[in-house]
């Protein structure tokens, strides 16, 4: 006599399958983290010459940089990812045929997305890094000069330490609005987890479950990061607790 056995998947394995769609939502959290960190990557480069530019003898410099950080904290990011997007596709094809190039162009929305959120949060390192730079004792920056520093010299070895410590602070909070933000991308078409996440929920109408999923992920990811950022302030903070003591 034979026994035909039924298998029935496991509840916990089938939970985290997601009906299928659980590969997928991780593809999007990983192209999530990926935006994150290539928007930190752009914000910070213009945060350090916004915050220079701010800094510097230079009056058009400085006139420069006060309307980018005016401008752009005064416009919502939601607007700001739209112009980009859209109006800028709009504006590329509307120069292609004044340089000879006919053809139809398409703006990848992996790139659109990381520029538009570098450049917001741009404006918001400026103001994070031109602080830090200000809390840096002068007696320290004239010393470095008295001995013969180049201003450079005197950046890298002086300036850029204690900028670091006095800026780790702003820099987190900083970091942790710029990853709820890359939630943004979805809307031009970019497969984050968000948008995986409303394909699911729309196919299988469960939007709760799937949009619960996303939650959990970007708390996740920003626990872990509030942990890595003060480890790094205790990191910073040694020689300062030292000399203190």
């Amino acid at each position: 006599m034979v026994s035909l056995r039924v298998s029935t998947p496991h509840p916990v394995r089938t939970m985290l399958n997601l009906q299928g769609y659980g590969p997928s939502i991780l593809e999007g959290t990983i192209l999530s983290l990926e935006v994150s960190i290539a928007s930190l990557g752009i914000a910070m480069l213009l945060g350090i010459i916004g915050a220079l530019s701010k800094l510097s003898n230079s009056k058009p410099l400085r006139l420069v940089a006060q309307l980018y950080t005016t401008i752009i904290r005064g416009i919502p990011d939601l607007v700001l990812m739209l112009l980009v997007f859209f109006g800028g596709q709009v504006f590329i094809n509307q120069i292609g045929p004044l340089v000879g190039y006919d053809e139809y162009i398409d703006i990848n929305p992996f790139i659109a997305g990381v520029s538009t959120i570098g450049f917001i949060f741009g404006a918001y390192m400026t103001e994070t890094f031109r602080g830090a730079i200000l809390a840096v004792s002068k007696g320290q920056l004239e010393a470095g000069s008295a001995y013969g520093m180049s201003n450079f010299l005197v950046f890298r070895r002086i300036t850029l330490p204690q900028m670091i410590r006095h800026a780790l602070p702003a820099f987190g909070n900083n970091w942790l609005v710029l990853i709820k933000t890359t939630a943004l991308v979805s809307i031009i078409g970019l497969d984050d987890m968000v948008r995986k996440a409303g394909l699911a929920a729309g196919a299988t109408r469960k939007p709760f479950t799937f949009y619960l999923v996303v939650a959990i992920n970007y708390l996740i990811i920003t626990t872990v990061s509030i942990y890595l950022l003060k480890y790094l302030e205790k990191r910073y903070s040694v020689g300062v607790r030292e000399a203190s003591d």
